[in-house]
Order: C-alpha cells, then sequence, then structure tokens
C-alpha cells in the first residue's frame, strides 16, 4: 500500500466525510460503544480514528474520558481536532498503526473501527496495540465481515478500485490473527446494519501464559 495515495485520498474526503457517511458511522459507532463499555477512569485509544467521530459522541456521555486518537491522514486527524477542540483530555495525531507512538502498557481500552481491513501488516498491527496495551485491558475490533456475502463483493470491487482498500476477512481470519499476535479472543459477535453492511466485533485480551485454550462464543 502507496502511503502517500492513502493520505491524499482521505485528505479530499475529510471535510464531508461525517456527512456522507453518518448513515453508517453514527449506527456502528454507538454499536462499538455499547460494546467495548468504556469506563470512565479508562484512558482510551482509537486506531484509525478518522474524523473523531467515535470521540465526539462518546464524550456526549462521558465528558471526562481521557482519549487518543491516531489516523493516517493528517487532514482527518485536523478535523477530529476541531470537533473535540472543548475537551482538553483529548488528543489526536496522525501515524500508522504499525509503529504507534504511545509509551508501553499506556492505555486500559483500544478501539478500532472500521480500520483493520486497511492495515496492510494486521499482524505488525496487533503487535503495536498489544506493547501499548496494558497487560489486563482489552483490545475491541469492529470491522466488516467477508462471511457476509454483500461483503465479499464489496471487497473484491474495493481490491480493483480502492488503492487505500487491502482486504476483508472472515470472522475466523481476524481470531487467527488476534492469536497469532498473543491475545486471547473473549467475546465475538457477527452483526448486520441494513442490508447491505455486515460486521463482526472482537473483545480480545493479552494472553497470559498460564491461560486455558481460547473458547470464542460465536455471533
Amino acid at each position: 500500500m502507496d502511503t502517500n495515495i492513502v493520505q491524499q485520498q482521505y485528505s479530499q474526503m475529510a471535510q464531508h466525510y461525517d456527512r456522507r457517511w453518518r448513515h453508517y458511522t453514527h449506527p456502528t459507532l454507538r454499536f462499538l460503544l455499547d460494546w467495548a463499555d468504556l469506563q470512565p477512569h479508562e484512558q482510551v485509544l482509537d486506531v484509525g480514528c478518522g474524523t473523531g467521530e467515535l470521540e465526539w459522541l462518546h464524550l456526549q456521555d462521558q465528558p471526562q474520558q481521557v482519549m487518543c486518537g491516531i489516523d493516517l491522514a493528517e487532514a482527518m486527524v485536523t478535523v477530529a481536532r476541531h470537533k473535540c477542540r472543548t475537551f482538553p483530555q483529548v488528543s489526536f495525531q496522525s501515524g500508522t498503526a504499525e509503529a504507534l507512538p504511545y509509551g508501553d502498557r499506556s492505555f486500559d481500552a483500544i478501539v478500532s473501527a472500521s480500520a483493520f481491513h486497511y492495515f496492510p501488516d494486521p499482524l505488525a498491527a496487533l503487535a503495536a496495540m498489544k506493547r501499548v496495551l496494558k497487560p489486563e485491558g482489552r483490545l475491541v475490533i469492529l470491522d466488516w465481515c467477508r462471511d457476509f456475502f454483500w461483503c465479499r463483493l464489496c471487497d473484491l470491487w474495493l481490491q480493483w478500485r480502492d488503492p487505500a482498500h487491502q482486504q476483508c476477512y472472515t470472522q475466523q481470519d481476524l481470531h487467527q490473527y488476534l492469536r497469532q499476535a498473543g491475545f486471547q479472543v473473549m467475546t465475538a459477535q457477527r452483526q448486520r446494519f441494513g442490508p447491505f453492511w455486515g460486521l463482526m466485533i472482537v473483545t480480545a485480551q493479552p494472553t497470559k501464559d498460564n491461560l486455558a485454550a481460547d473458547n470464542t462464543p460465536i455471533g
């Protein structure tokens, strides 16, 4: 993936992204926030934060939450900073998921919404998330799911047409990546949003040496 192409593409979309995708982002982000159940004392990292819409939605209910967001496209980050400018404990910066610019064990929770299919090196991204996650922390990923027919078609079309798109994964693929990166899948579900969008969500925690075999509830 050419990151310059991705940055250019999303820089062009940044100013109208929220308006164009509101019908998708609001129900999916609210679903993620309900699932993640972020607690007021937790420090939260959003990987692939885009325009900061997840942060803005969450801060309406938890205005004191400490949150950081990172995204590849600086123009999207600029929109996020402006949107959340009245919340001094919230910060955004540009960067990649594979090289997160945060200290080890910095976050209680990491969330990532509709971004995993953009990561050129999923294992490197998950390794970076594990490094900055506290040992008892949790990772919540929401992404398109190739188990759904329309998502398979969309995946094929985007691989042909969209230079930013890497590939969609099945639920089994995602869980395998997580296990390879040293996570244990705690809960998981597939969820349809309207007639077209089929997504999957997973909560995972860093694996401990004495952890029992992975038992994954499949929705």
